[in-house]
């Protein structure tokens, strides 16, 4: 799987690790919620940094179509609310 990272590149992912990371998706999800910003800024940068730990960055003059596409570091519950689909940023 190809994952983005909005404003950071693209990484390949293993389909085995998308249950990991929905773990983080779902906490993520109720953190925005109930309005928790700071929880919300530590488990998104959670969310992020594993997948960066799992993938495998793809050079960047690679252009893969991405089939996630994850909110930037500093993005703002607003913005990551805009994201969302019905299961959170990552499909279950």
């Amino acid at each position: 799987m190809i994952v983005r990272i909005m404003g950071e590149g693209q990484v390949k992912l293993a389909d085995s690790h998308v249950v990991e990371l929905n773990e983080l998706d779902d906490v993520l999800l109720k953190e925005m919620e109930s309005g928790d910003g700071p929880g919300f800024r530590t488990t998104l940068h959670a969310l992020l940094d594993k997948v960066r730990e799992l993938g495998t960055p793809l050079p960047d003059d690679s252009l893969e179509p991405s089939e996630l596409i994850l909110p930037a570091p500093d993005a703002t519950l607003e913005d990551v609310r805009a994201m969302l689909s019905d299961g959170g940023l990552i499909p279950n």
